[in-house]
């Protein structure tokens, strides 16, 4: 099976990669609009005959230019990586984004990076690309640039339906908003949400009789609005997904204040404690509501798992 390259840091290139078509960008999320312009790349490359590599950021630039606006992270760096592997490149190149890199000029990044890290002869882009210095640089500057240091560029339109634009700011706001559904469209997969499965209150299991596994994600991960979804758990215990009613919340029944992310997975009674998990989130079944009385939040559960096999098509 074909085993896509990584490695962090343009020194750590590898010395025979020579020649390549190179892509570039943070590519979070890596959405069908992302998708496109990586295939661009592979095709291309594998026309020219050479390797194809792929460039993002870690951490999101935003964060090292403006600290404190980090954005919601639809896919943490690993499983960028495996999305990115699985659309076929032949190289990962990660760029530890440093208050450095972000002071290059376009002409020093254009040369240090992409030709002489990279030995770039052909570089695709979005037609939105910025780079450089305070984002000096565009499309036409890295074709000037181009020409200049030994390489072409394909600038690609973006990608969308109707008048919506796939974009990793369009996912984060139909998360925002809990539209799973629309978020799903735009990655051409539902959005994953991965961490560990950790201890809660457990009344899930003692008083309601809906046993729950808690998450506790990555700090700035992505997370759907308050409600309640229907779902898959992916748990390296079991061989096929499992179907989960996930609830997004403060659990205001409870007079909670701390959001959680909780899943009660159907016909299950496996501890998995302590283990890593993964939720894809499907679609939305409800708001979060608060209850006067047990029966009615437990009534309400037992309706939420018929609509979560209704969903799943169990």
């Amino acid at each position: 099976m074909f085993a896509m390259q990584r490695w962090r840091g343009i020194d750590a290139t590898p010395g025979s990669w020579g020649r390549s078509v190179v892509t570039i960008g943070v590519f979070d999320g890596v959405h069908r609009g992302h998708q496109h312009v990586i295939g661009r790349a592979v095709a291309t490359a594998r026309e020219a005959g050479v390797s194809s590599v792929v460039v993002t950021f870690d951490p999101h630039p935003s964060e090292v230019v403006r600290p404190g606006t980090h954005p919601a992270v639809l896919t943490e760096l690993d499983r960028r990586g495996d999305l990115i592997a699985e659309l076929g490149a032949d190289g990962l190149c990660v760029l530890p984004f440093t208050r450095e890199l972000s002071q290059l000029s376009p002409r020093d990044f254009a040369r240090d990076m992409l030709a002489g890290g990279l030995g770039a002869q052909h570089v695709v882009v979005g037609e939105n690309f910025r780079f450089g210095h305070k984002a000096a640089g565009d499309t036409g500057t890295l074709a000037e640039l181009g020409t200049e240091f030994g390489f072409t560029v394909e600038a690609v339109k973006p990608v969308g339906e109707s008048a919506t634009v796939f974009s990793s700011t369009f996912v984060r706001s139909r998360l925002t908003d809990g539209d799973v559904e629309a978020a799903a469209e735009a990655l051409g997969r539902p959005h994953r949400l991965s961490g560990m499965v950790v201890r809660g209150a457990n009344r899930g299991g003692t008083q309601l009789g809906f046993p729950t596994a808690n998450l506790r994600h990555a700090e700035h991960a992505a997370i759907p609005a308050d409600a309640v979804y229907a779902g898959w758990l992916t748990w390296a215990g079991s061989p096929e997904p499992l179907a989960a009613a996930i609830s997004v919340g403060t659990n205001p029944t409870f007079h909670g204040t701390g959001r959680t992310v909780e899943a009660h997975i159907l016909d299950f009674d496996t501890d998995i404690y302590g283990e890593p998990v993964s939720l894809d989130f499907v679609a939305r079944l409800r708001e979060q509501r608060t209850y006067d009385a047990l029966p009615a939040l437990i009534a309400q559960i037992d309706a939420d798992v018929i609509d979560t096999r209704k969903v799943l098509g169990l």
